[in-house]
């Protein structure tokens, strides 16, 4: 399996996720509640941030660089996402927390967008399937899972 099905894959789980939570945040009724579907997603993005950081943006870097472009964006947005999710962590108030989470969500869903139509195709073009592929078995190696 390549590593941008893979990622693509995750992509999915996390967009029901995103769609649940929209969904069910107004009918959180403490700023913990809020909280704790923060902390939550925050243990899954972390994860699929790095990952994607490790694997396809580390082969990626010889092609597009790190310092500007794609990949710099995409790392800032990495950030971003966390620093938000960070943040509903230490709100105070549930308005606050909320809002956060919200924001976190959203920047969640449009970095994945630009992912999926933007870096993953330059990836096929610079990486070629072989290589996403060997990234693939790796990906599966972390996440402990049968590549085949």
């Amino acid at each position: 399996m390549k590593i941008t099905d893979a990622l693509l894959g995750e992509h999915r789980v996390f967009y029901a996720q995103f769609g649940h939570l929209e969904e069910s945040l107004p009918s959180l009724g403490t700023r913990e509640e809020v909280q704790r579907v923060a902390a939550l997603l925050a243990a899954g993005l972390e994860t699929h941030a790095h990952v994607e950081d490790e694997l396809l943006f580390a082969a990626l870097e010889p092609y597009l660089g790190a310092a500007a472009g794609p990949l710099l964006v995409m790392r800032h947005e990495h950030a971003e996402i966390e620093g938000a999710l960070a943040r509903v962590g230490q709100a105070e108030d549930l308005a606050v927390a909320r809002d956060l989470l919200g924001q976190a969500v959203h920047v969640a869903r449009e970095h994945f967008a630009k992912e999926e139509h933007v870096l993953f195709p330059m990836a096929t073009q610079f990486l070629g399937d072989a290589r996403l592929s060997e990234l693939g078995v790796a990906w599966a190696a972390r996440r402990e899972v049968k590549a085949s």
